[in-house]
């Protein structure tokens, strides 16, 4: 029969997994403030970026409306073709189809034609549909000024889209959602009792859900004058 483990020798196993313990601690905290440094590092550098691309964008339309205000008439009730392909416009080697105003919660993000898991690191991207077919849906990370505020947006806010082409489409946020990620039909398709025409979604904190807020027109397209000052109206 084995003699039984001396005093000290029980102490020094004891103080050991202790400092392991406390060893493992100090790296799983360095690794948790690593990875939130890196996740605020991101979602400055996607402000940076989305602002930079509005800005082009917005220089590029301001030049677009005052042609149009020059040769035509402000259409004020256009007849809308469902077929019809929306207008994009190319800024530093991405495809834009125009940007999105949300007052209420300061946000102001250029939309690019089709959405990519690169091209969401800059700007939302168009999920599916277009403003004429009333099915638009656009979807963003949820950094922090990008679509994570969206979240907050009361029914009956007022959400606006400027497409490449002047026109100013006005919404008001009829729900607010929260759809399982494997459930994208009922994301993209309207069913007979939903009543939306634009869709903006997100990843909710942690990713096991996604965020969709559905916005119903308001009236039709009118043809903007300027492409400045849009957020503070």
């Amino acid at each position: 029969m084995q003699d039984a483990i001396s005093a000290p020798a029980v102490g020094g196993i004891v103080r050991l997994t202790r400092f392991i313990l406390k060893g493992t601690f100090l790296v799983e905290l360095l690794g948790a403030l690593a990875l939130l440094g890196y996740n605020q590092w991101d979602a400055n550098r996607a402000d940076q970026a989305s602002q930079d691309a509005l800005g082009k964008l917005e220089e590029t339309l301001t030049e677009t409306m005052e042609d149009k205000t020059k040769d035509e008439e402000p259409v004020v009730q256009p007849e809308l073709d469902p077929e019809q392909e929306m207008t994009v416009t190319d800024i530093d080697g991405w495809g834009y189809i125009g940007y999105l105003s949300i007052p209420s919660i300061g946000l102001e993000l250029p939309v690019m034609s089709e959405w990519s898991y690169a091209g969401l690191k800059v700007a939302p991207g168009r999920y599916s549909g277009s403003t004429y077919a009333d099915n638009m849906v656009v979807c963003a990370h949820n950094y922090a000024k990008h679509f994570s505020p969206i979240k907050w947006l009361a029914l009956g806010s007022e959400v606006y889209f400027t497409d490449m082409d002047g026109q100013r489409w006005s919404y008001e946020v009829s729900n607010v959602e929260t759809i399982q990620p494997t459930d994208i039909d009922k994301m993209i398709t309207a069913s007979d009792e939903d009543d939306w025409d634009l869709t903006l979604f997100t990843c909710t904190t942690g990713g096991r859900a996604r965020c969709a807020v559905r916005c119903t027109r308001t009236g039709y397209p009118v043809l903007e004058t300027s492409a400045a000052g849009r957020i503070t109206e």
